[in-house]
Parts: C-alpha cells; sequence; structure tokens
C-alpha cells in the first residue's frame, strides 16, 4: 500500500521583532493585558521588501536540505497563505520559480489558519492516489499587512512566518489519517472583508474577529476533530505523543488539552515567541519540535487547526 511520510521540515522567522512593550508605545495596551489574556510576548515582522513567496522560499530551502530533496526532484507545490503575493499567479507558482523548480502542478490553497492542515491533507492524497513522489508543502503569511494597528483588540495578536515540509512516497505509514471540516455560516465572525474593485479597495482591508465567538468556536471544533482522528485510528488520547495545535491563544490550546486529557508537557507551544501566524504556525512548531528533538520515531503526533470560514481541521501522523 501507497503512504506519505513528513522527511524534511522548515523554517522561517523575519528579523524584525515587535515585543509586547514596543506595541504599548503604538497602542492603548500592555504586557501583561497581552501575556495574560493570549500568552504572546512577541512576534516577527516582514521587511517592507519581503513578501509570503521570500519567506516561503526560505522556510522551504531547510526543509528540502533536511530531506535531502533538490528542486528537480519535487513534483507538488502547495502554498496555505491567505495573505499572497499579488491577486495571481499564486504565491505557489512564484516560489516554484524562485526554488528553480520546474513541470510540477503548482497551487495556493486558502482555508486561513487551517490552511496547512487543508494543503498537507491535499498533498497526502496526491501521494496516495499515485500522482506524486514528492510534495512541498507551506504555510507562509505575512498579517502584519492586514492588521489596523490602532485595534489593539487584533493587532496584538499575529505576526508573520513560514514553515514547511517535504512529504515523499513510502511503503511505512507516516500520515495515518487527515479529517477536513468548514461551516460557512460562521464567514463574518472572522474575516477581512475588503475587495478590489476598478483598482480601489471595497470594505475594510483589516482583519476583523469576534474574540468571544471564536474562543469559544475554536475549543468545540478542536476537541471534536481530535476525538474524530483518534476514533478513525483505534487510539486513545493517551496515546499521543505531541499535540501540535494552530498557535492562536494559550487559553484555546490549554482548554483543549483540558478537554482531551492530554498534558501541556505533551503540547508544542510556540505562540509565546511567534504570535498568531496563521497557516504558518503548525509547520513552525513541528520544525522547532523536530529539530529540538522533542519528536522521535514512531511517536504518534497530532496536529489541529481552526480558521476564519470557518474551516478546521486535523492530520494524525506517525513520525
Amino acid at each position: 500500500m501507497r503512504y506519505s511520510r513528513i522527511v524534511g521540515t522548515g523554517g522561517y522567522l523575519p528579523e524584525k521583532i515587535l515585543t509586547n512593550h514596543d506595541l504599548e508605545r503604538m497602542v492603548d495596551t500592555s504586557d501583561e493585558w497581552i501575556r495574560s489574556r493570549t500568552g504572546i510576548t512577541q512576534r516577527h515582522i516582514a521587511a517592507d521588501n519581503e513578501m509570503a513567496s521570500d519567506l516561503a522560499l526560505n522556510a522551504s530551502r531547510k526543509a528540502m536540505e533536511a530531506a535531502g530533496i533538490k528542486p528537480g526532484e519535487i513534483d507538488l507545490i502547495i502554498v496555505a497563505t491567505t495573505t499572497p503575493d499579488m491577486v495571481f499567479p499564486s504565491t505557489a507558482c512564484i516560489l516554484q520559480d524562485k526554488l528553480g523548480a520546474r513541470d510540477c502542478p503548482a497551487f495556493d490553497v486558502q482555508a486561513v489558519c487551517s490552511g496547512f492542515i487543508y494543503a498537507l491533507a491535499t498533498a497526502d492524497m496526491f501521494i496516495r492516489a499515485g500522482r506524486c513522489r514528492n510534495a512541498l508543502v507551506v504555510g507562509t503569511e505575512i498579517y502584519s499587512r492586514i492588521l489596523d494597528w490602532s485595534d489593539r483588540s487584533t493587532c496584538v495578536l499575529f505576526g508573520d512566518g513560514a514553515g514547511a515540509v517535504v512529504l515523499t512516497q513510502s511503503d511505512r505509514p507516516g500520515i495515518l489519517s487527515s479529517h477536513l471540516h468548514a461551516d460557512g455560516s460562521h464567514n463574518k465572525i472572522l474575516a477581512v472583508p475588503g475587495s478590489i474593485r476598478s483598482g480601489r479597495v471595497q470594505g475594510k482591508p483589516f482583519l476583523i474577529m469576534e474574540g468571544n465567538t471564536v474562543f469559544k468556536f475554536a475549543i468545540k471544533v478542536l476537541e471534536e476533530v481530535a476525538h474524530e482522528a483518534l476514533t478513525e485510528n483505534n487510539l486513545e488520547a493517551s496515546d499521543i505523543d505531541w499535540l501540535i495545535p494552530h498557535q492562536a491563544n494559550i487559553r484555546i490550546i490549554q482548554s483543549t488539552a483540558k478537554k482531551l486529557g492530554i498534558p501541556m508537557e505533551k503540547v508544542v507551544v510556540t505562540m509565546d515567541k511567534h504570535g498568531n501566524t496563521s497557516a504558518a504556525s503548525i509547520p513552525l512548531a513541528l520544525d522547532i519540535a523536530i529539530r529540538d528533538g522533542r519528536v522521535k520515531p514512531d511517536q504518534h503526533v497530532l496536529l489541529e487547526g481552526v480558521g476564519g470560514g470557518f474551516t478546521w481541521g486535523a492530520v494524525l501522523l506517525r513520525w
């Protein structure tokens, strides 16, 4: 039987760091307020000349180096992003050109903070179907450009970054199952409702969010989709060695872990240093946990995320 396995990971964070204390000088907030409610102490901000594809390029090169894969060996590129370089072509096509990869499918996935889960599940299906051998899956975001920096309820939450994985064909199970969901009836709760018409921005081009509603919804669906993945694979929560959730809010992460009965010692948390990097948050956290040796061979790792749309999903893998 044909399976897919992650054989390389990579991450990239822009050089500029914006701390909570920096934000105190920009907007009516405080380090204590941000930390106590979100768990965030700092976030990275892309340089003016950096695009989402540039962040993706740096993360991809690290993942490909770890996997021992050259650009010409990539058969598929999927980029998850809410902040593409431009309306079109896709950031994936721009990344393909910058990598020097040729003649392989390349496209973007837009599922906001669940984007990497959606992209990883899609690549897994391509490989299982025998349509490609090596896939590059990337989450990359520059949220600093869609934030209203006078809105203290949103601007303190997000950061910029990119994470990438190389997925390859294997006869040994790696990705065990994926579970994707969406409910478009909640499309106004978390959104950037602007659009371009006749060369002008229509509506509000900044992120808006009903925080309490998002909080309650996220905890509910993250618990449900985790149980869905466990049931599919005849596993218990105690069988999970590492939970790597979307890094949105420490309270959401803690509440989800508690409901699942997973101790925080088995949860990878990076949001304190990264903020919410949307589609980049899960691959960034995975890369850190791989490189610092926490994730070891044959361990069960559960990835899960929820984002605007609403979209949500999980991928269960054996490392």
